[in-house]
């Protein structure tokens, strides 16, 4: 068991873990992802090896549309290939994202979750970006603290590799990227012991290349279209499973336990807060405090949110639940409510247990939410 310990960000963290298992590293520099990129360019700059024996090849491109076509590219050649992003930048990925995804492309996008542009800049962090990029098929893997960007993010590349299903791999920007905590890092011989080599030498064999020449990106009618987007379902089905695989794999290593939905509080609780990324910190400890003045109380992390796992959410859901509040970290104007509530009341539908939901908003634009907030939700569950 890895027992190596060091003082890093969220950020850090994500570079070295996908230094790692990556070829080639298109970039482009956008606050606060910027440091992922410097982290890896520095790495190769000193001559430090991934797992593959070599060291990274770093390209800056002229835009993060750019910088995601280059991934494309990169990654149909044979190249496992990785970039970092967030906000306005991510969203200039997004056409890339469709193909990469639909083309069944191993790419991994590290995303510092950022408020977009809307009534005015904003640079810090929320989900708005990553929630704009929900349809586009990419595997979503969220962190909530720096240990679990350490973690998780290894598990993104693992899975990508051996599913064929692209990831966006985020945390929130500057609560999480930019927060300083002394963590337990993964040897890279421990990451190579549970890579999938076969899937890497799969991946390779399937690059374009003029000595076994192949056609794709084709033009295709709607007597085709249809049926070859459905048949990537098997891919998405077999996903969860497989990021369970990958977190069983890494716990044995680490001593650390993670599940697509980590659940915290207790046994028996009857209300529950729902929630991605660093609240969840500022949650446990509300959790922890209610708990211990006798009422029942829990916290549902949500890690792998696309695809969403029905069967991996109710596995760790106390069956004693009678009120849920879903805590959403973006805005959707227009909309009955936010992704992850409107997730969550879908995989109540049709379940067992029958549970009053509410959903809310918080923390846009990095607006602060201490423990005290959290605590006064309590208060919105007793009205119901």
């Amino acid at each position: 068991m890895s027992k190596k310990m060091k003082t890093m960000d969220g950020n850090q963290a994500a570079a070295y873990i996908s230094y790692a298992f990556t070829d080639v590293a298109a970039i482009y520099p956008i606050t606060p992802s910027s440091p992922m990129a410097e982290h890896v360019d520095e790495d190769a700059a000193k001559g430090k090896t991934n797992l593959f024996g070599q060291k990274v090849r770093v390209i800056e491109l002229q835009s993060e549309a750019g910088a995601a076509g280059a991934v494309h590219g990169s990654l149909q050649a044979g190249a496992l290939t990785t970039t970092y992003t967030a906000s306005q930048g991510f969203l200039l990925m997004i056409p890339n994202l469709y193909k990469v995804a639909g083309e069944l492309l191993p790419g991994v996008f590290h995303v510092s979750a950022r408020a977009l542009a809307a009534n005015s800049l904003n640079i810090f962090g929320d989900h708005q970006d990553v929630m704009a990029a929900r349809q586009t098929g990419c595997a979503m893997l969220c962190e909530a603290s720096v240990q679990e960007v350490m973690d998780l993010a290894a598990v993104a590349h693992l899975v990508a590799i051996k599913g064929r299903v692209p990831f966006i791999n985020f945390f929130d920007g500057f609560r999480t990227s930019h927060e300083i905590q002394k963590i337990e890092v993964v040897d890279y011989d421990d990451l190579g012991k549970i890579l999938d080599w076969e899937a890497v030498k799969e991946f390779r064999r399937r690059a374009l290349n003029p000595d076994h020449p192949v056609i794709r990106g084709t033009a295709q009618n709607p007597d085709v279209y249809f049926q070859e987007r459905e048949a990537s379902n098997k891919y998405y089905e077999a996903l969860p499973e497989l990021v369970e695989e990958a977190m069983a794999d890494l716990a044995k290593i680490t001593g650390r336990e993670h599940h697509l939905f980590d659940y915290y509080g207790a046994k028996d609780a009857d209300r529950i807060i729902i929630a991605m990324g660093s609240v969840c910190q500022a949650v446990q400890e509300t959790v922890d405090y209610l708990n211990k003045q006798g009422e029942k109380v829990g916290l549902m992390s949500v890690h792998l949110y696309r695809p969403f796992s029905i069967k991996h959410f109710f596995q760790f859901m106390p069956k004693t639940v009678k009120k849920v509040a879903v805590l959403d970290h973006t805005k959707e104007p227009g909309s009955l409510g936010e992704p992850l509530y409107l997730d969550v009341k879908s995989a109540f539908y049709g379940s067992e247990l029958n549970p009053i939901i509410v959903g809310g908003r918080f923390g846009l634009g990095g607006t602060d939410t201490p423990p005290d907030q959290i605590f006064a939700e309590r208060w919105l569950h007793h009205r119901y």
